[in-house]
């Protein structure tokens, strides 16, 4: 198994439940981030770590080959959106050029027989029809939802004119433990209210938003290389994996606040730009041709966020900036 992006969120999670599993795991690692999930449950320890970036075709094609990888989890992005508005040749280069070279090196390599690449909810774009199906157009228009949707689209080209084994995930806006970008709204929330302050949104609130528990995307990740194993016909198929609510910011803020069974109140900037104001997935094609069901709903999967959070920040390891924007 290789994977991608291995030391970001989702990445940390799904290599701990691949290494769970039994399986033999190489991860690409760009940089060390000691506090991701990655480092801190020990999993580099357990894992082929090979350093470099994803932008490397050579490398890829190196490691595909001397490791000899039958299945691929792409999953290295740049993804906080506020970054992809300030600096969109740098989230271009990780996104699109890294999901090219990546699907390349694939080609590539004959040993590869499944390739799971993550896409977004945010390749949709804005669109008019909710929920978003899988064959909704891919209409970003901002710097990151466009990467996005160049990404899903090249992964599409290499299934359909080359007969690459890949398949495309789009899921809405993950949360969970291990997420320590605190600009993010449920870190920075959780972080806010264990520290006795208002949690600050930095939207007017009224954004909806498909929030998915991470354990659940990384539990359908490997659901659909399990099923593309089987099911060759799979390839070039796109998969929503969504709880198939909406929730707006503010409501999410609520729940948390509930939870952890606080009296604050949040404090609304309404300072966003440049995002979609509605969105949220239907997972109708998951359900219907893997079989798949979510783990968990948003309160447990918030529970198990909020007890992540109130460890981490109770530990050495909780020695972060004070930059809290949500």
């Amino acid at each position: 198994m290789f994977v991608t992006g291995a030391t970001g969120l989702v990445g940390s999670w799904l290599t701990g439940r691949l290494l769970s599993a039994g399986a033999p795991v190489v991860c690409l690692v760009r940089d060390r981030v000691p506090q991701s999930e990655f480092f801190r449950a020990g999993y580099v320890d357990r894992v082929s770590t090979v350093r470099g970036c994803v932008t490397d075709q050579a490398l890829l094609e190196r490691v595909l080959g001397e490791y000899e990888i039958d299945t691929v989890f792409h999953l290295a992005a740049q993804t906080i959106v506020g970054i992809a508005n300030r600096n969109p040749v740098s989230t271009f280069e990780s996104n699109i050029r890294g999901t090219w070279a990546l699907l390349e090196a694939c080609r590539r390599s004959p040993m590869v027989k499944q390739i799971v690449m993550a896409s977004s909810d945010k390749a949709y774009g804005t669109q008019e029809t909710l929920p978003y199906s899988e064959d909704a157009p891919l209409a970003g228009r901002h710097p990151y939802d466009v990467s996005k949707s160049c990404a899903d689209l090249l992964s599409q080209t290499y299934a359909h004119t080359y007969g690459l084994p890949v398949a495309v995930t789009r899921c809405g806006n993950f949360y969970g433990g291990g997420d320590l970008n605190w600009n993010r709204i449920v870190p920075g929330t959780i972080r806010s209210l264990v520290r006795g302050k208002s949690p600050v949104i930095r939207s007017n609130g009224r954004y909806v938003r498909d929030y998915f528990y991470v354990e659940d995307g990384a539990a359908a990740y490997m659901l659909l290389a399990e099923q593309m194993a089987a099911t060759p016909e799979l390839r070039g198929h796109a998969f929503n994996f969504s709880n198939e609510i909406q929730v707006t910011v503010a409501e999410l803020v609520g729940r948390i606040i509930s939870l952890m069974k606080s009296e604050l109140g949040p404090i609304i900037r309404n300072e966003a730009s440049n995002e979609i104001p509605h969105q949220y997935l239907s997972a109708e094609k998951a359900r219907k041709i893997l079989g798949w069901r979510p783990l968990f709903n948003l309160d447990e999967g918030l529970r198990e966020t909020i007890g992540w959070y109130r460890r981490f920040l109770d530990s050495e390891g909780a020695a972060e900036p004070e930059n809290v924007t949500l």
